[in-house]
């Protein structure tokens, strides 16, 4: 099996650093993998493999269907977690690149936020087709557009507090845009079925909560290493402070947007 690392490495340590925060937060995204499940028409008795699988939310529902599950990761305490929460699963460490599986393994293939943290999206989505069986579905989640997304406003606030980017760098492919994960996909190998979008909100007691989950991101690691988190905190709660309810917690809607590909 092929072994090798594309953003792996770095991925690992920054997803790793605030695990337990980050699994408390991924169990709100619950019914965003349950649409998923329900398109892609995972059931009892199907091989499903998460990539990015993180502490594990989508493969304890896919199990609880009767499905026999497999994820890879490249955080190894995301991982730790996993495995408590779905002690049957075939969890490996590794990169989306470069999958530990042998040819048309799974009948469906899925990744939730993850796919576009590949070094190469089109490597890791060709990845994902060569293990899935012909004809199977791959999910493939993205954030959807930025200004349905409540989200934004803290990416825009910290982002301040670093470096300007490379002007010369290549922008990241509006993956939200119809007809954009299609190239993608296709530029992969997979043949694009149905593109479809869902709305759901996290919400949060309070803002010690608020900050744990927001300070757990790989991304959001990375800039509080840079700026320090003090600043980071501060810049984050003051962004979202426009979505407090009435009761002192928070509640952020967000859009995503999937496509449903095959083999």
């Amino acid at each position: 099996m092929p072994t090798a690392t594309g953003s792996a490495e770095r991925h690992a340590d920054l997803w790793g650093a605030r695990a337990r925060d980050w699994a408390d937060t991924e169990e709100q995204q619950l019914p965003t993998y349950e649409l998923g499940i329900e398109r892609a028409g995972i059931g009892a008795g199907d091989a499903v493999l998460e990539v990015g699988c993180g502490s594990g939310v989508f493969l304890r529902a896919v199990a609880d269907r009767g499905a026999r599950v497999a994820g890879i990761d490249a955080a190894a305490p995301l991982l730790d977690i996993a495995r408590e929460r779905v002690p049957e699963a075939d969890l490996h460490a590794g990169d989306m690149q470069f999958l530990p599986f042998e040819d048309d393994e799974f009948d469906a293939v899925a990744g939730f936020n993850s796919f576009f943290f590949a070094a190469d999206m089109v490597a890791a989505l060709r990845e994902a087709g060569r293990v899935a069986k012909p004809g199977a579905p791959i999910v493939i989640q993205v954030w959807g557009p930025p200004g349905r997304c409540d989200l934004s406003a803290m990416k825009t606030a910290f982002h301040k507090l670093l470096p300007p980017p490379d002007p010369d760098a290549p922008q990241p492919p509006p993956l939200w845009k119809p007809g954009v994960l299609e190239e993608i996909a296709t530029a992969a190998g997979l043949t694009p079925d149905v593109a479809f979008d869902t709305a759901w909100a996290y919400e949060y007691p309070d803002d010690d909560a608020l900050a744990r989950a927001m300070l757990a991101p790989g991304l959001v690691v990375e800039a509080i290493r840079f700026a320090g988190g003090r600043p980071i905190g501060e810049a984050i709660l003051d962004a979202l402070a426009p979505y407090r309810t009435a009761d002192g917690g928070y509640r952020l809607q967000n859009e995503w947007h999937y496509l449903l590909a095959r083999s």
